[in-house]
C-alpha cells in the first residue's frame, strides 16, 4: 500500500493507493483543510483507518522547498519531516517533494481529456517540459529529458523579483513596494495576488468598486469573488484585474519557457486556471508568452496546456513513491 499526499496553503488531499500490475488504483481519498491542523502528521492520523494498514512507502508533494527530508511551508505553518513521518506510522520509505515537481511527474499520467489547449505548437517529443501554477502561491517546475523519462527539478521561480513590462505594471510595482519589501511574481500571479491587483485598480482610480462587491468580499474568499464576477463580463473593476492577472502569467510561463527551453511544452497547473479558461484563451496569455523580442518565433512553437484534473500533485506524489518501490 502506498500514501500520497498533496499538501497546500489551503488543502491538504491524502489518499492511499494500492499496486495493481505496475500502476496504481487508489483505495480512498479525503481532502482536509490545512490550516484546521496542527501539522501533517496530526492530518494523517485522522486519515488513516483504525485498522492498523501496512504502508509499503509514503511521499508527499508540499508547497515549499524541501531540503533534506524537510519543509517548512511557504503558505503555512507546518514544518513537515520524512523522518519523523516514517517513525511514527513505521513506514519503510518516505518522500517529500515540492509540490511543483510532484506536479510535473504526475502531468506525465494524464490523459488527453485531462488538459485544454492554448496553442498547440509543434512539440518535440524528446524536448524539456515545465510546470507553472498560481493557486495559494505561485510554483514552478522543470521537467529535464533523462533518457527515455524525466527527471523533475523543483523550483522557487515564483519568488523572483517581478518584472514589470509596461506603464500598467509599472505603476503595479509602485504601488505594491509601498506595501511590502521585495514584489516577487507570487505578489501577483496567486490568489492572493488577485486581490493586489484588485486593490491596485480601485486604489488608483482604474475602476470602481461596487458596495456589493465589497461586501461579498468581506466575506468570501476575494480570489473566488473576482474570478467569479469577471466572467459574467462585470463588475469593471474584476474583469481589469483578471485582465492583467492573465497577462502577467502569460508573460511569467514565457519567461520560464525559455529559461527551461521547454520545447517539449508549458502546462498550467493551480486552481486558478480551470476558473478562467474564457480569459486564458482570449488570447491575451499567448500574447504575453511569445512577446519576447527575437524569441518570438521560437515560443509560439511551444505546446501551451492547461492541466483539467485537480488530482495531479497526488497522483504525481503515489506515482513517485511507486517508482522508488520498484526499484528497491
Amino acid at each position: 500500500m502506498i500514501l500520497a499526499g498533496d499538501i497546500g496553503g489551503t488543502k491538504t488531499h491524502l489518499a492511499l493507493f494500492r499496486r495493481k500490475n505496475r500502476g496504481l488504483a487508489q483505495v480512498r481519498g479525503e481532502i482536509f483543510q490545512s490550516r484546521d491542523y496542527a501539522g501533517l502528521e496530526e492530518a494523517i492520523r485522522k486519515f488513516l483507518p483504525k485498522k492498523k494498514t501496512a504502508i509499503d512507502g509514503a511521499c508527499f508533494g508540499v508547497a515549499g522547498p524541501v531540503l533534506d527530508g524537510r519543509c517548512e511551508t511557504t503558505n503555512l505553518p507546518w514544518t513537515i519531516e520524512a523522518e519523523s513521518i516514517a517513525k511514527s506510522f513505521g513506514i519503510p520509505t518516505v518522500h517529500l517533494l515540492n509540490d511543483l515537481e510532484a506536479t510535473a511527474y504526475g502531468s506525465l499520467f494524464l490523459a488527453d481529456e485531462d488538459f485544454h489547449t492554448l496553442n498547440p505548437g509543434r512539440p518535440q517529443a524528446r524536448g524539456n517540459r515545465a510546470v507553472i501554477s498560481a493557486g495559494t502561491g505561485l510554483g514552478e517546475a522543470v521537467l529535464f529529458r533523462d533518457g527515455d523519462g524525466y527527471r523533475a527539478s523543483a523550483s522557487e521561480g515564483g519568488h523572483t523579483d517581478f518584472g514589470p513590462r509596461n506603464p500598467t505594471e509599472i505603476a503595479l510595482l509602485e504601488y505594491l513596494l509601498k506595501r511590502h519589501p521585495h514584489v516577487s511574481y507570487e505578489r501577483i500571479v496567486s490568489g492572493p495576488g488577485l486581490l493586489n491587483i484588485h486593490q491596485f485598480m480601485k486604489d488608483t482610480g482604474r475602476a470602481e468598486e461596487p458596495e456589493r462587491l465589497r461586501k461579498r468580499m468581506a466575506v468570501e474568499d476575494p480570489a473566488a469573488v473576482i474570478t467569479e464576477a469577471a466572467s459574467t463580463g462585470r463588475p469593471e473593476v474584476c474583469v481589469k484585474t483578471v485582465e492583467l492577472f492573465v497577462s502577467i502569467y502569460g508573460a511569467e510561463a514565457g519567461n520560464l519557457a525559455l529559461k527551461a527551453l521547454a520545447i517539449g511544452g508549458i502546462f498550467l497547473g493551480g486552481g486558478i486556471a480551470p476558473r478562467i479558461l474564457p480569459k486564458l484563451s482570449d488570447g491575451a496569455f499567448m500574447e504575453a508568452f511569445v512577446d519576447k523580442g527575437r524569441y518570438a518565433s521560437l515560443l509560439r512553437s511551444i505546446p501551451v496546456r492547461i492541466i483539467l484534473n485537480e488530482t495531479v500533485g497526488l497522483l504525481g506524489a503515489a506515482r513517485y513513491a511507486l517508482s522508488n518501490l520498484l526499484t528497491r
